[in-house]
Parts: C-alpha cells; structure tokens; sequence
C-alpha cells in the first residue's frame, strides 16, 4: 500500500520512527503532537541487542546516536553520609548505547519530512467510509485514510477507541528532572536508597539529571497538574537525609520536570478499523522493558507490513502477529523491577547493595547482560522494500470528511 495519508498522535519517539518509515514507503504521514515545541532533555534510553541496533542502522541514523551517546558509567550506591556502598554496572541499566530521550527525539524529528502539527491534541475519530474523520482541540477537521496511536502511555487514541485496555502497574512511581551542577561526577551516577524509595544522580557530559522513584499502590492525581504531582514526590520523601532536601527543592524549579507510574499497558488488539496503536500507547513494557527499543522495532514493521499488504486489516494482523510476542517478552523484562529499585525494607536494601558489591568478583559477573541482550534479541526483522536513500514522497494535504461512525466501534 502506497499513497496513503496517515496521522501519527505523538510526535516523541514512535511517532516520528513510523512517519520515516512511512515516508520510505511512498505514504504521507501528519504527526499531531500536544507539546508546543520537540521535549528536550528526558531520562536516558538505551538500545542493545542486534535487532535494535540493525533498525537504527536500517533507519540510517545509528551514527548520529552513537555521537550523542551519554557515555555513562557506574552508578555508586551510598549511604545518607555518601560513603560508598556498593556500585551498580553500567551494562546493567545503560545498553549498548544510551542516549537522553530530547536527543534522540531531534535526531528523529530530523529524519522524516512528515508535516508536524504542535500545540494540538484529537478529540474525536469517526470512521466514515472515505477513512478516519478526525476532529482536534484547535485546528479544522480533517480525515485520513488511517490514524495510528504513539501517544505514549496515556494515549487520546487508546482512550478513544479501545475499550479493553488495562494499566498494569508495577509498583512504584518516578520523578526526573535536571538540576545544576556536576556533584564532581564526569559520566558517573550516585544512587541512595531508604525503604521504597531511592535517589539517583547522574551526570553526563556537563548535564545532571536527578531521579526520585518511591514504591506505592496505584494513585489518584491530575496527570496534568505538576504541581500536585510533586506533591507527591515531597511527600514520600519527606525527612531523608544525604542530597534529598537539596533534590526536593531543585525539583521545585525544574522546567523539565516528569513524573509518571512504572505500568504496563495490557490490550487484546493492537489495532481496530482503521486505528491502530504503537509503542508505550498500545503495550508500554514500563521501566526496564526496553520501551524505546521496542517502539521503534514496531513502528518498522508496522510500516513494513503496510507495504507489503493490500489493505490495512492484513496490515494490522501481520504487524501484531510479529510483534506481541516480542512485546511479551519486554514485559516479562520489566516486571520485578521495584523490587530492586525500591526495596521496602533495610534487609532487602542491604542484600541488593551486597550482591552488587560482589558481583565484580562473581564468575557471573556478566549474567546481567547476557540475560538482557537475550530479551533484546527475540525478533527476527524482515526485510522490507525500503532501501536506504528511498524518496520521499511529495506531501499532500488529507482529504475532509464528514462523520459516520466511531472508528474502531463496528
């Protein structure tokens, strides 16, 4: 399938790895993105294993990543006084190559020609028998021959269409956000740990990043309301000592601060009608998952699977057949991780900080990698007619539409 036009929601990482993808493919992609502006800054991402490193490479842009990678190292654990503990390995949570999210997001954005449509949001979608009649917060409705959700884990489009979708959480909650200075460290972290709560400095190239994660059940809050948000960092860190009061108020007046759940997004289908989902949208693996990975895997095969189809229904089976079960697997990836990140009790803080400190001397020592690059590796990608250097093909505008149904409610 060529010649198709297709709006993207959410113009952070899947959104725009699809709409290259798309445009290789003879398609014309709109990606819709609430942001004013491309997010800078972001926590650290990473890609390992041959099948994600094979689809930056595949993208053409697997230099561009390596030049911006952090470099990171170790992470040392300490106690309230900064005594060293024990160190975290870096292979352990960096990948093969790990860059901040607003980095690869530019590189991304810089890689498709597909038109951008900021500030703006969808408010409804409407199947009609010319496509996907879509109405938005502020500009003029349009409609496209197919919409595809990669609006992260609380997805407009998820929200919209699928009905059957659950939030898996995972146990705990996390804040990051950037902060001034160096705290001497040059490609290093510091990590402290209280029952069901840890504090983690990390500092790469001149950049210093701060991230405070707490264990808790599922909680009410405005996803959109910063300031209750850190409300809820303040609180559960109230009275810890080492850097947290000095955190607790560089949080305070951080511009890019982010707070979100570590949850699963659980859905039967990956696509209805017309619609489909992609990324954290559709079945975000949560921390540890190998989230952005996995997103940019799908949205080549997504596209791939356009292409090669005759129409999108064939498309959408296919896409979802290769990938859930690698989709299976990132999730069993991530499940646990509270446990080792937010221990609720001193013993199990002190037995997580022992086996690190013994881990260098330990004939396992790599067991760690090992196990995630085997997790990264359960995909075999399929070669798609899309040679590098491909033309991209001439944007043209949607077609306007008139309501009919509810797309992906037939």
């Amino acid at each position: 399938m060529r010649d198709l036009t297709i709006l993207i929601s959410g113009g952070g990482i899947a959104g725009p790895a699809l709409a290259h993808w798309l445009e290789r493919h003879g398609n014309h992609p709109t990606i819709v993105e609430r942001a004013p502006a491309i997010r800078q800054g972001g926590q650290a991402v990473d890609f390992r294993g041959a099948p994600q490193l094979d689809v930056l490479a595949r993208m053409g842009i697997l230099d561009a990543v390596r030049r911006a990678q952090t470099r990171m190292g170790d992470i040392k654990i300490v106690d309230a006084r900064g005594r060293r503990l024990s160190s975290l390995p870096s292979e352990a949570f960096s990948g093969e190559v790990e860059i901040l999210r607003g980095t690869l997001s530019r590189i991304l954005h810089d890689a498709t020609d597909a038109e951008y449509v900021h500030d703006d949001s969808i408010t409804s979608l409407t199947e009609t028998p010319a496509g996907v009649h879509v109405t938005f917060e502020r500009a003029a409705p349009r409609t496209f021959d197919l919409v595809v959700g990669a609006d992260g884990l609380r997805s407009k489009v998820r929200e919209l269409v699928f009905d059957e979708a659950q939030l898996r959480h995972l146990g705990m909650y996390g804040a990051i956000f950037s902060i001034p200075g160096t705290y001497d460290l040059d490609h290093e972290g510091l990590m402290y740990s209280a029952p069901g709560r840890c504090a983690t400095i990390m500092s790469t190239g001149g950049r210093t990043r701060a991230a405070l994660d707490f264990a808790a059940p599922p909680l009410t809050y405005d996803h959109r309301d910063r300031h209750a948000q850190r409300t809820l960092v303040e609180t559960a860190f109230a009275g810890l000592d080492w850097e947290i009061p000095h955190l607790l108020d560089e949080m305070r007046r951080a511009d890019d601060f982010y707070f979100a759940p570590a949850a699963q997004v659980v859905l039967p289908r990956y696509s209805s009608g017309r619609v489909a989902v992609l990324g954290d949208a559709g079945y975000g693996p949560g921390p540890g998952g190998m989230g952005t990975g996995l997103a940019l895997i799908a949205a080549y095969v997504l596209a791939g699977e356009l292409a090669e189809a005759g129409d999108h229904e064939t498309a959408f089976t296919q896409y979802e057949n290769h990938i859930r079960p690698y989709v299976e697997v990132c999730h069993r990836q991530a499940q646990g991780a509270d446990k080792y990140l937010v221990p609720q009790k001193k013993s199990q803080i002190w037995r997580r900080n022992q086996m690190m400190r013994l881990l260098p001397y330990m004939p396992g020592k790599s067991l760690i990698k090992r196990m995630t690059d085997r997790a990264a590796a359960a995909i075999t990608l399929k070669d798609y007619d899309a040679p590098p250097g491909s033309p991209r093909p001439a944007r043209r505008p949607p077609r306007s539409g008139t309501a009919a149904r509810p797309a992906g409610r037939r």
